[in-house]
């Protein structure tokens, strides 16, 4: 099953910094940044680097290097000294790399901190979008925007699946960009409806495409099994709430982000949660718990320990629920341990379409890598810069990530991949009686490095069917939302918005769920605008749109 890498990394190993430890690792950053985190873009020499280094060239260092990374241990799959990948990729690079492992619990609080001590490796993996700010604002990682003309691969993919305004959208205060993403050559939402179909289709309502149209099926559903409570979320609220509000109009969430949208018609920055738009969606969701349409527990347990929503999933109280594909096989494993094996039919859908149209989330990266400022002191900085673009951005790298070393643990024909028998891959289900486990045993499809940069054919050749049938119907029938334009702040501006967006935003959470569950009248929504307001939401919305200006004159 595809791992939910996103979803924990961002949201399991820990809440955003809180405004105080935010500012403290700031200053922490400022303080200890060496002066050799020098911006400039001379000419770079190595005498382990290739002279011809190109795009769909096998790097290999002239003579033997090591470079530091820094590993995050996933407690299902720790990393293993003796994993072939690691052989591998020496064999093929002339590269070893020296490991500081830690662990997944609470790996982004641990990044900081070895950040700001200047403690951390020269390459940080598993980096999404956003996660550079902090960094790049102190000048304790390299501008990559610097050196990626010497990335020939990322290059060529950012060309070739028209990704370059997206890159252009990282760009810092300073006009440049601190971290190089994965690319997807295709890009759908991770988190989405996962429905009991088979129940859809038994009341007559079918797959819903809309908002409208879901409530009008559980209506139904709920008219059926009337001890049931239809819908679901698991993650309290906070996934089903992303992926609704872009049909909205608007942001929540896991993707609340800064608290920010763009306004095309004010041509500024407003503040989401006090929008028409997530008005109307905390409505929506007001009404079907009123109704008894919606399990009003998931929206404020997590799905763990007893009473979670794949118990209820299995024992038919439940039978629509927020999840990904991973979910899917969760959900399947628990009606057939109720015994309902061959009974049902579990899919993921599209994410409804809304009053905005028929509109997902804006088309995503996915992990890349940002260095630290020391990494441009090694002699061999510009061999790093060639072996990190053969790893995460060259179709053999891609694949040998994925699936092994061809002809020995997977053969290929055309987009077609095909473990061999006598390996297997359990976290996604293949070859599950293979005596060899190309993730556990050999390191391959790791959560560090596999999931970065993806073809769309690499993509479908680990996944199930069904999944692959989610992806065609997202991308043949919704369209991405348009991407915010940047509005990057300065250290100090990071700084003051820290504090002003963490009492914003503990105000927005706590009272959108007071709404949807109907402990607070929608009536009142005036006076918690005022609520914001009186936290200083105008002074926030100063920071961002004043750092949009900024930007807007500086870059056009």
């Amino acid at each position: 099953m595809k791992r939910d890498l996103r979803a924990g990394v961002l949201r399991r190993t820990g809440r955003p910094l809180t405004a105080a430890v935010a500012a403290a690792v700031l200053i922490a950053l400022a303080a200890c940044s060496p002066d050799s985190a020098d911006k400039g873009d001379s000419a770079l020499t190595d005498s382990a680097a290739m002279k011809n280094y190109a795009a769909d060239t096998t790097f290999k260092a002239s003579e033997p290097v090591k470079f530091s990374m820094l590993w995050t241990d996933w407690p299902e799959n720790p990393v293993k000294p003796s994993w072939q990948i690691f052989n591998e990729i020496k064999t093929r690079t002339n590269v070893s790399l020296d490991l500081t492992n830690i662990p997944f619990s609470d790996a982004k609080q641990k990044q900081s901190l070895l950040i700001s001590s200047g403690d951390a490796p020269q390459i940080i993996p598993l980096v999404y979008t956003g996660d550079e700010q902090q960094f790049a604002a102190a000048d304790s990682i390299l501008p990559m925007s610097d050196y990626v003309k010497y990335m020939p691969n990322f290059q060529k993919y950012v060309q070739q699946w028209d990704l370059q305004q997206m890159i252009n959208n990282l760009r810092q205060d300073d006009g440049k960009y601190y971290m190089v993403p994965g690319l997807q050559e295709v890009s759908v939402p991770t988190f989405t409806l996962v429905i009991r179909k088979d129940i859809f289709e038994q009341v007559g309502a079918g797959v819903p495409q809309t908002w409208d149209e879901l409530r009008n099926a559980l209506v139904k559903i709920k008219a059926k099994y009337p001890d049931s409570k239809p819908l679901a979320d698991g993650f309290e609220g906070a996934s089903m709430l992303n992926y609704a509000a872009h049909a909205f109009g608007t942001v929540a969430g896991w993707g609340f982000g800064n608290g920010t949208q763009f306004d095309e018609a004010s041509g500024k920055f407003i503040y989401a949660a006090t929008s028409p738009g997530y008005k109307t969606m905390v409505e929506y969701f007001h009404s079907l718990a009123a109704d008894g349409l919606l399990d009003t527990e998931s929206f404020t347990k997590k799905n763990e320990g007893e009473g979670t929503v794949t118990e209820k999933f299995a024992q038919g109280k439940v039978f629509a629920a927020s999840g990904s594909n991973g979910t899917v096989n969760d959900f399947s494993t628990a009606l057939d341990a109720a015994g309902q094996k061959g009974k049902y039919q579990v899919v993921e859908i599209a994410p409804p379409g809304g009053p905005a149209g028929q509109i997902v989330e804006p088309r995503n990266f996915w992990n890349g890598f940002m260095l630290t400022a020391k990494a441009k002191n090694d002699p061999h900085f510009l061999s790093m810069l060639q072996f990190l673009d053969w790893l995460y951005y060259s179709a053999e790298s891609r694949d040998l990530l994925r699936w092994g070393v061809e002809g020995q643990t997977y053969t290929k024909s055309g987009d077609k991949y095909t473990l061999k028998p006598e390996y297997s891959l359990k976290s996604f289900n293949i070859n599950p009686n293979g005596k060899t486990d190309i993730g556990t045993d050999l390191g391959y499809s790791n959560n560090v490095l596999s999931d970065s940069t993806e073809s769309r054919a690499l993509k479908v050749s680990y996944n199930p069917p069904a999944y692959v049938e989610y992806i065609n119907s997202v991308l043949s029938t919704r369209k991405p939302r348009a991407p915010f334009p940047p509005a990057p702040l300065n250290a100090d501006e990071l700084e003051q918005a820290a504090l002003l967006a963490t009492p914003l935003k503990d105000t927005v959470d706590t009272n959108t769920l007071k709404f949807i569950l109907g402990e607070r009248p929608m009536s009142q929504w005036d006076a918690y605008v005022n609520e914001l307001k009186g936290k200083n939401l105008q002074g926030y919305l100063d920071l961002i749109n004043g750092a949009y200006e900024r930007f807007k004159k500086k870059n056009g």
